[in-house]
């Protein structure tokens, strides 16, 4: 009986999924929703900095970065690319889960040996920023059936006119966009420490979203620090109080913006949005 079960409900997970996907592809896609927008992407997705594996070993890499130990541990091989030891890249994880990370990221070409006991990556890479940027945007495709992209910068963006918010001037590059409900999820992804955030990323932050207009916001950051110390205040400092923790260090303004950083999961995290989201989008603004 047990097995008939299983398997009726693993029938049903893929049903679910499939009509998912057919409900994607008939509304109207997220370029389009872009269009409607008056935003025309000019480019997208870049592949200069990202720190991945062949397409062989993407999924299995991709729930690897699942775990914050191991984006960590990514971080400092960035950090040390042209040279390192176990003792360099030791700091978030235990030494035998850190070898382990070592050995498997030689496994899968994405470093190499120097000597008996010094590995250096095989490409340059600048930061984890992008590499975290592809993986938030992963999870939404995998994870949520999301259509979505990352990395976006728009055309003639600098400086536009808008009848109802006036002149607004928008910089850099939208982290990552999704097509949600009918409508668009905009997410800001700092891998950065809260330390080295500043006031200056919040209204940028905040620009792009009076300019995209987004069901959802989010700011996202990779930390397990606590938010209120010092992100939510800068917030306040931009929008006013009334922003409202949701649960951990997840908070959100009127239903529609939301803070959250790595505690617990991103991807518990995302889902708990999503679902205080349709719970309460009554009573949104």
């Amino acid at each position: 009986m047990g097995g008939k079960v299983t398997v009726e409900i693993a029938r049903l997970k893929e049903e679910i999924k499939r009509l998912r996907k057919v409900l994607r592809d008939i509304s109207p896609s997220l370029e389009a929703l872009l269009r409607k927008r008056g935003l025309r992407i000019y480019k997208k997705e870049p592949s200069e900095d990202l720190l991945l594996p062949d397409p062989h070993y993407i999924d299995q890499y991709y729930q690897r970065l699942q775990k914050y130990s191991f984006r960590l541990f990514l971080r400092d091989v960035i950090k040390y690319q042209k040279g390192f030891s176990l003792e360099d890249v030791t700091r978030y994880a235990t030494e035998e889960v850190t070898a382990q990370y070592i050995s498997y990221l030689e496994e899968i070409g994405l470093i190499e040996r120097s000597g008996k006991n010094r590995f250096f990556l095989r490409r340059p890479v600048r930061s984890f920023g992008e590499t975290l940027e592809w993986f938030f945007a992963e999870l939404l495709k995998r994870e949520f059936f999301m259509e979505a992209t990352w990395g976006v910068r728009f055309k003639d963006t600098e400086k536009r006119t808008f009848q109802d918010i006036g002149e607004i001037t928008v910089g850099g590059d939208f982290d990552v966009i999704a097509k949600f409900n009918g409508s668009v999820l905009y997410a800001e992804v700092k891998s950065s420490p809260p330390k080295q955030i500043y006031q200056e990323e919040i209204k940028a932050f905040l620009k792009r979203v009076e300019l995209l207009k987004p069901e959802i916001s989010i700011f996202f950051m990779d930390t397990e620090l606590r938010m209120k110390d010092k992100i939510v205040p800068m917030f306040e400092e931009e929008i006013g109080e009334g922003l409202e923790r949701v649960e951990r260090e997840i908070f959100h303004k009127d239903y529609h913006l939301y803070i959250m950083n790595s505690k617990e999961s991103i991807l518990h995290n995302i889902e708990t949005i999503l679902s205080w989201y349709h719970r309460h989008k009554r009573m949104a603004r």
